[in-house]
């Protein structure tokens, strides 16, 4: 079967590919293909690239500040805390947190069955939460079956259930990148880089 590309849409004419060609390109050469193909955002959609570099800078000096910080909070911590604490509002502070879990897995759950983008933050963040809880659960029990029912239920529910919620959005996302050739199938994860949107102002791009 011959299959035609035109890019007549694009305002070149005449221009086709047939499926030996496509078969015969690079995969770096298929992902510019699709990059070139896919439709850009609406003007005014996204911010410049010079600007999305500043926030960026921006945001990594703040998380750069925050570890300065906290380091040294975290050591004045060790040293001074009681190795025990009578806690207010115990009870509040666990339903409260059950309640904030229980409606981000809820919303996960709807962002799953209506497959929408909602699913990314959502999902992400009831994993990190469910690994406080395992966290908090086994730390703060006490010794005996408290204890071995805190473990038991950190190993074999709430982590096991918060790789999930975390891994599954970020296969969601390689795979939605990886189609749009936005990212290399074969690089790792954490080398792959976050694609920038290309600057609409020709001196940006020089």
């Amino acid at each position: 079967m011959l299959f035609s590309l035109s890019c007549e849409h694009a305002g070149v004419s005449g221009v086709r590919l047939t499926d030996e060609e496509i078969e015969a390109m690079s995969p770096q050469e298929r992902r510019e293909l699709i990059r070139r193909l896919a439709p850009g955002p609406p003007p005014g959609l996204l911010p410049s690239r010079r600007t999305i570099e500043r926030i960026r800078h921006f945001r990594l000096a703040l998380l750069l500040l925050s570890i300065a910080v906290l380091v040294p909070w975290t050591v004045y911590l060790a040293v001074t805390l009681p190795d025990r604490y009578v806690a207010r509002n115990w009870v509040s502070t666990w339903v409260g947190f059950d309640i904030i879990l229980v409606v981000m897995l809820a919303l996960t759950a709807i962002a799953g069955w209506r497959r929408s983008q909602l699913l990314f933050p959502t999902g992400f963040a009831a994993g990190v939460l469910l690994v406080c809880d395992a966290w908090f659960d086994v730390l703060t029990s006490q010794a005996g079956d408290d204890r071995l029912q805190a473990l038991l239920t950190a190993a074999l529910i709430e982590l096991p259930l918060a790789f999930v919620l975390i891994a599954g959005p970020l296969r969601i996302l390689r795979y939605v990148a990886i189609k749009h050739g936005l990212v290399d199938p074969a690089a790792r994860f954490w080398r792959r880089p976050i694609p920038l949107p290309e600057s609409e102002d020709p001196a940006e791009r020089l």
